[in-house]
């Protein structure tokens, strides 16, 4: 019985050590910071909204911008579209319906995504 308990245990333990690791070394733009909320823009038709948030990096790295893809319209829950690192303001420009400029970089919103991470 004890040796059953501590088979189980040592799982438990393997399974959240696992767990955290994949936590912490994750860098998909799916799981960045919250931030807090500086400014957001509804597209030209009212379809989407940016929502911009900056997200403090503290005393030891610097601000990022994140930019959230928020849908009107549907259920669809919001998306992460925009992450760069060494900002500190979100300017936020339609080109159409669905082509938004974030900070100068241009993406459409349905298929693309930029983060300074993979974008260099």
């Amino acid at each position: 019985m004890k040796k059953k308990i501590l088979i189980i245990i040592i799982i438990a333990v393997l399974a959240y050590g696992v767990h955290w690791l994949f936590s912490v070394f994750d860098t998909s733009i799916d799981s960045l910071p919250k931030g807090d909320l500086i400014s957001e823009v509804q597209s030209p038709n009212a379809t989407y909204t940016i929502k911009a948030y900056i997200s403090s990096g503290g005393s030891t790295t610097a601000n990022a911008i994140r930019g959230e893809l928020n849908f009107n319209n549907t259920r669809n829950k919001p998306k992460n579209i925009y992450w760069n690192y060494r900002e500190d303001k979100a300017v936020i420009k339609w080109v159409d319906n669905d082509t938004v400029i974030i900070n100068g970089h241009e993406l459409d919103v349905l298929d693309e995504r930029f983060d300074f991470r993979k974008n260099n």
